[in-house]
């Protein structure tokens, strides 16, 4: 997710990030979640692929799976 602008500063431990209206989450995190902006790799897509709608959801034709991780007890994918 982001890049994200921070909005202000609350406490040592947490911050307001500026988030679009579409993120339907607590603009308010803790700062371990927060890591610097760094620049996408040379060669690494920085577009985002179209998306087809299907039974009215947005999905994406995936080329490759690159990764694979347990986050929270559910896998997370890297394409």
């Amino acid at each position: 997710m982001g890049p994200y602008k921070i909005k202000r500063i609350i406490s040592t431990n947490a911050i307001e990030l500026e988030l679009p209206s579409t993120i339907k989450i607590h603009p308010v995190v803790n700062i371990s979640r927060v890591h610097m902006y760094r620049d996408q790799v040379e060669g690494q897509r920085k577009e985002w692929p179209l998306s087809v709608v299907i039974k009215e959801e947005e999905e994406y034709k995936v080329k490759k799976i690159l990764n694979k991780k347990k986050f929270r007890g559910k896998d997370r994918y890297l394409v």
